[in-house]
Parts: structure tokens; sequence; C-alpha cells
């Protein structure tokens, strides 16, 4: 079968071809993919090329598929599996598989198992983990959302608290804490207050930071204080102290959570002082600096038993309550993506990410499409039209329109 997909070649060299897939394997799937989503990560790795620790070194010869947050359909199933898995049923794949003897992920690592692609083949490895799950969710587009909402749930997770006495942990985030998201209005810190809101652990104040008031007002507009949960909005742009502002914020108490979104050593300072006792912090951002380094308080942490850690991606269990919560509509997902393009548009949408601003970029990868700005539709197209119904926000009928009407890559 040939596939057309974004391959890696090497440093800012992503390339849209078409090429034949091998048969697959007794221990492979063969399946289409109907939609990905963007992730900072994908910018990262093309930002390095090889240098990057999941990059092959010889990806300038073998080149990868890049994407990892897909959705779409099996179409073919090794006999391995025969079992386990019908052909016709929706999936969706944990990127992060955690191998014990190498980094290898999908849209990392793999010649033919990658988001941005027409058809793949998933790989053994994926296989083996356990993680190919199934999904039932009604929308392709909501199940390449499951992988963000994954790495949102396994930061809450891996936060924790001491038992009173006992050194003894208390994961999750504290209940009825008070907990802070630094640069909290991308797809992900959108993702974290949404949790935040609906997850099993709720805290009783959510402060939100960013650095553009149209961000904050759209996030205030999405997740408004509720279910007794107070939310509250904070530019610090032009703020000389976040610090002191962010305390008068909840009464001068402190935080008994803090997320860092952004990978600035300002915000991590920041952030460790704003602390309680017994306070976490997960520096959520990733950076690209392998010698990054900020300040934080040791005396904090020998006598105020303050707790730093960081995540990167969620596990198969992450991925499967994921799976549950879009399934049953539980948290909006919808609320993130802000733009839509074609498979012919990924290269340079996953190049200019930064730049390009915004949420989550959502990917039909069988259609032909230029990258198109959800708040900038024209008002009398068919797609504004659809969007008007659910306040701009990406839908199943905005979905099965694209699907049915964008031409064919």
């Amino acid at each position: 079968m040939k596939t057309k997909a974004v391959r890696l070649y090497g440093k800012n060299d992503l390339r849209l071809e078409e090429f034949e897939l091998p048969t697959i394997q007794e221990d492979e799937i063969l399946a289409s993919v109907v939609t990905d989503s963007i992730c900072m990560s994908t910018w990262k790795l093309a930002n390095q090329g090889a240098d990057h620790k999941k990059a092959p070194d010889d990806v300038a010869t073998n080149p990868i598929i890049i994407g990892h947050e897909f959705c779409g359909e099996i179409l073919e199933v090794g006999a391995k599996w025969a079992d386990r898995y019908q052909v016709g049923e929706r999936y969706v794949v944990q990127a992060n598989l955690q191998l014990p003897d190498r980094p290898d992920c999908p849209g990392y690592s793999y010649p033919y198992t990658g988001g941005d692609a027409t058809y793949i083949i998933i790989s053994k490895d994926v296989m083996e983990q356990d993680c190919l799950i199934l999904y039932k969710g009604e929308t392709y587009f909501e199940g390449s959302l499951v992988e963000p909402l994954s790495c949102v749930i396994g930061a809450f997770e891996a936060n924790y608290h001491l038992i009173e006495g006992t050194y003894e942990h208390q994961m999750g985030i504290k209940p009825d804490g008070n907990f802070l998201i630094m640069g909290g209005t991308g797809p992900m810190g959108l993702l974290a207050i949404d949790y935040a809101l609906h997850g099993p652990i709720k805290p009783k104040h959510i402060v939100v930071t960013d650095r553009h008031q149209e961000k904050l007002d759209r996030a205030a507009k999405l997740y408004p204080s509720q279910n007794g949960i107070t939310v509250t909005y904070i530019n610090v742009c032009d703020v000389d102290n976040q610090v002191s502002v962010l305390k008068e914020a909840i009464f001068n108490q402190g935080y008994d959570d803090v997320f860092v979104m952004v990978p600035s050593k300002e915000a991590i300072t920041d952030g460790s002082r704003l602390m309680n006792p017994d306070g976490c912090l997960n520096f959520f951002a990733g950076p690209q600096n392998k010698d990054f380094f900020a300040e934080v308080n040791f005396y904090d942490i020998h006598y105020s038993f303050m707790h730093y850690v960081g995540t990167s991606g969620g596990n198969t269990e992450d991925m499967r309550k994921a799976v549950q919560l879009i399934e049953e509509k539980k948290v909006r997902a919808a609320n993130v993506v802000t733009h839509i393009l074609g498979l012919d548009a990924v290269a340079e949408t996953t190049l200019n990410q930064p730049t390009i601003g915004g949420g989550k970029k959502l990917i039909y990868t069988h259609k032909a499409m230029e990258r198109t700005n959800l708040s900038e539709l024209s008002e009398n197209s068919d797609l504004r039209k659809i969007l008007d119904k659910t306040d701009g926000i990406w839908s199943k009928e905005a979905e099965e329109y694209i699907l049915t009407t964008q031409p064919e890559i």
C-alpha cells in the first residue's frame, strides 16, 4: 500500500513524500490515520534532527514519520493480535513507549509509525508495550487530543504531598488547595484547567497566568469559576513583582501545587517562592537547552518539605483515563483546537509553531488544505456557520464537513 507522509531527514528538514509501505508482519497492524494534532515536542524534534534523543542517528538516510497525537482506524491485523483487535475499530496510540533498552517512540523514531501520514504500520514495539488503545469517541479529532490530555493527567498524578507526621507520599494535587498554573493559556494549560475543574481531585482556587490578554480572555470564557472552585486569570506581562501579585490573588496565602508550563528560569524561581510548606512544583515545560538551571531555595526543601517534580508524557494508564474522560464527555478537549490544516501544510506549520501562536493545530491527514485559523473564518463560509452553533469551538459537525467536502491529498 502506498502512503503519503511527512518525514524528518535532519534539522528543519521535513518532506511530504509518497512511498510504499512494506507488507505487515504477524506482530504488526496496518492502519489509517484520520487526524493528528501538532505538538511543540515535534517542533523541538524538527529543530534538533538527529541530535534529538529519540531520533535515530541515521535519520538522514532512514527518515522517520513525525506526529504522535493521532487517531484512525485499523485496516489489517497481524495474526498475533487477531484475538484482540478487529478491522474497522478506531484507535489511539500511547506514544510514550518507555522501552527498557532505548528511547524510541512513534512520531520520533520509526520509518512507518507516526501520525502525519495517510496510512501507517503500527510497530510491534507499540503492540508489545500494550500502547495501542481502542477508542469509541464520536470524533476522530478528540482522539488526537487524548495523548496531550494523558500528559496532563500524568502530571497531576506525579505531584505529591506528605501524609501529616510521616514521610509517606499522598500522590496527586492537594484536595481543596491553591493551584497555580504559570503560562497556562496554551493547549496544555487549558487541558490542565479543564482537568482541575473536572478531574477526581479538585482544588479550591485555580490561578492562571500568561502575558497575552487575549489568550487569558479566551481561557476565562472557556473556564469560568464553577462547582465551588474559584478561577482567577492574571496578566503578568508588565508586573514587576509577580510573587506579591500572585499571593494577593489568594489573600496572601501560598500555593499547594504549582505547574510551570513555560521553560522560564524566572517562572520556576518565582513558583518556588510562592509555595506553601509541603507544596509541590511540577516543571511541565520541556526545555531544549540541556544545561537549563534555575534557582530554588534549598532551605525550604529541607525545613518546609517543598517538592519538585518534572513530567514528560503520561503512561498507558493515563491514556486509558483520558480516553474514558473524552468518551464520557467529562472534559471538553475541543476547546484547545484553534487551527485546522491538511497534510500538505504540516511541514511549514510544524517548523513555525512558535510564531503561528494559538492552540492546537489539527491535521486531517487525507486532505489537501491550507492552514486555517478558526477565528478568522469568513462570516459567510459554511464552516463558520457550523462553528457559530458551538460558539467557535471545533465540533463533530465541523469535522464531518471537512471529511466530506475537502479534496483528498
